[in-house]
């Protein structure tokens, strides 16, 4: 899939907001607990992609003990930093410390790094991911996204080489290797999924906390340049509804 900012509709995405970050995570873990129970009631199995960093922890306690059945959940990350499972700035460990507890514990959990992949040959690790998330049942049923204060969404950066290759890759490719970027971001290579994997879903949310970063969505619903601001791949398109969850 190319994409093509251009011939995608003006963003219409559907407004969740609440008056704090933890009514909001309480929002958002009723919405996504809500598609995932409609996959296991038709296809028997779901599976849900979450984002890294700060903003998803509140969501993440309050999705956790969701009357579901977690067992035939599977659960993985949009990306991850190349470093171990046990370090401060893994996603693993964040998924692994606040969602992966109580009923949640139950789930399948997908890494982006499998326990034999190498930090240090990532083109080997991003074809081992690729392999393990092409047997998942796709479209997969929720991707929940977060945005940097730059824009970037995953591992997607703005006017970063990967990003210029995924968008004029035509393929159905899965996953890419992403460089360091720029500070104030943790500098470390990642494994992200690519922007047409991001879209191959039935549900598809923003979750953003701060009057910053409401400024900054306003911003990339008023313009359609992906290389500016990555997040737009989600808001510019018309693959699948884009729910906003924000909260000031």
């Amino acid at each position: 899939m190319q994409f093509s900012p251009r011939n995608s509709p003006r963003p219409h995405p559907v407004w969740h907001e609440a008056a704090d970050a933890h009514v909001l995570a309480g929002l958002l873990a009723g919405w996504v607990a809500g598609r995932l129970g409609e996959g296991l009631a038709a296809r028997g199995r779901a599976t849900l992609v979450v984002s890294g960093g700060t903003t998803p922890v509140p969501f993440f306690q309050a999705l956790r003990d969701a009357d579901l059945d977690w067992s035939k959940v599977t659960v993985t990350l949009a990306d991850e930093r190349a470093v171990p499972p046990t370090h401060a700035d893994s996603n693993t460990r964040l998924v692994r410390t606040h969602l992966l507890q109580g009923r949640a514990s139950q789930a399948q959990w997908l890494p982006c790094f499998a326990a034999q992949s190498s930090l240090d040959q990532l083109d080997v690790a991003c074809n081992e991911l690729a392999a393990r998330l092409a047997a998942l049942s796709w479209p997969v049923d929720v991707v929940v996204l977060g945005m940097g204060s730059d824009g970037h969404t995953a591992s997607l950066f703005p006017r970063s080489a990967e990003l210029l290759d995924a968008l004029a890759d035509p393929s159905e490719r899965l996953c890419l290797v992403a460089e360091v970027p720029r500070a104030p971001n943790a500098p470390f290579k990642r494994l992200s999924w690519t922007p047409q994997a991001l879209l191959a879903s039935r549900h598809l949310a923003i979750h953003t906390t701060g009057a910053a970063k409401r400024e900054l969505l306003q911003r990339a619903c008023a313009a359609d340049d992906v290389l500016e601001m990555p997040i737009r791949l989600a808001l510019w398109q018309d693959r699948v509804p884009c729910h906003l969850f924000h909260a000031d």
